[in-house]
């Protein structure tokens, strides 16, 4: 900066005045950009919450629930009145109220995120193919009652045999699905090879087994089985030209989610989110479809025999769906309880 001493009066002290033109806006570049935001240049960020709040809070792209989701925010004050709702739509119905208040959880999400919201079949029809398609038959509808189309929902369905196969049928009719729980690339072959929208492989969850099964800590972040295991998933799927959308889930820490930038989507927990976006460091795209296009990967023709002998064969991925199959069942099981207890308040 140049400047010239003003000297026009003797009672006032010299003052600097400036002669250069005002500095240029800066423009931000990655390095301004906190983690969330430049994820969002590699990755489509999921909001994986029922709390409305905290969604509004990280304007994410897309918002997933399931049981455990639900029933934390069912039980939060702010929500109370959904609740009600849904009772009052009930009518005494448990089974009608439970859909119901999952349907209003999703629709007051719908509102806020432009993509997906995804929204799960009750887990105990996770065996049962005919029950699962006939219940996502009935939240279709329920949203298509309060004018949210199905092109906006995805239906959330256990990756079981029995789960892979509804899935496949209400792809036909046009009911877009995400199958979760996911631990196996057996499970994400199947579900590609029916035509499933998106798949949702845990990330966190396998870690947990990895490191009660050897007895350590934690591992790093390009080491992490769950980090591996989506990797493997999302590399099968470029270099088979699937379309199939690899969302990967359940993390424990922001290295996890940082290792899988550049996977199609990501889901995260409010916690999460609020910690990258209180980090600043440069992320880098660590997944590439147009490398994986040239691995060397053998094909694998996924038949229900395999699928059930790679399962067996597999501890961590037979161990780790039953017990989320159990959790969730278990949270479905807590929350009708609460509504139980509003339905006989109120009929």
């Amino acid at each position: 900066m140049t400047t010239t001493v003003d000297k026009s009066s003797p009672l006032q002290k010299p003052q600097l005045i400036s002669t250069d033109q005002p500095p240029l806006k800066k423009q931000r570049t990655v390095s301004d950009l906190n983690q969330v935001d430049q994820l969002k240049q590699l990755t489509t960020v999921v909001a994986d919450t029922g709390d409305v709040n905290a969604i509004k809070k990280f304007s994410p792209q897309d918002a997933t629930t399931n049981p455990s989701l639900i029933y934390k925010a069912a039980v939060m004050p702010e929500y109370a009145s959904i609740v009600d709702d849904a009772v009052a739509y009930g009518k005494g119905d448990l089974a009608l109220t439970m859909d119901k208040l999952a349907v209003a959880f999703g629709t007051e999400i719908s509102k806020i995120v432009p993509g997906y919201v995804s929204t799960e079949v009750d887990a105990r029809l996770s065996f049962d193919t005919e029950g699962t398609i006939n219940k996502a038959r009935d939240l279709i509808k329920m949203y298509d009652e309060v004018g949210v189309k199905k092109d906006r929902i995805l239906i959330k369905i256990a990756a079981t045999w029995e789960g892979v196969q509804a899935a496949k049928q209400l792809e036909k009719e046009g009911i877009t699905c995400n199958l979760t729980l996911i631990f196996s690339i057996a499970q994400a072959i199947a579900c590609a090879e029916v035509g499933c929208t998106l798949i949702s492989p845990f990330v966190g969850r396998i870690m947990d087994w990895h490191k009660k099964a050897k007895g350590v800590d934690g591992f790093a972040p390009t080491e992490d089985p769950g980090v591996m295991s989506v990797t493997a998933i999302y590399n099968y799927y470029k270099k088979y030209g699937y379309n199939t959308i690899v969302m990967g889930a359940s993390f424990r820490n922001k290295e996890e989610i940082l290792e899988l930038a550049g996977c199609d989507r990501l889901t995260i927990s409010p916690a999460l989110l609020q910690e990258l976006t209180n980090a600043s460091s440069n992320v880098q795209q660590k997944l590439d479809a147009s490398k994986a296009v040239n691995m060397d990967i053998p094909k694998i023709d996924m038949t229900e025999s395999t699928f059930r002998w790679m399962m067996n064969e597999d501890a961590m991925a037979t161990e780790k769906l039953a017990e989320g199959i159990r959790g969730f069942a278990a949270d479905i099981v807590k929350l009708e309880d609460i509504v139980k207890a509003k339905i006989s308040a109120k009929f």
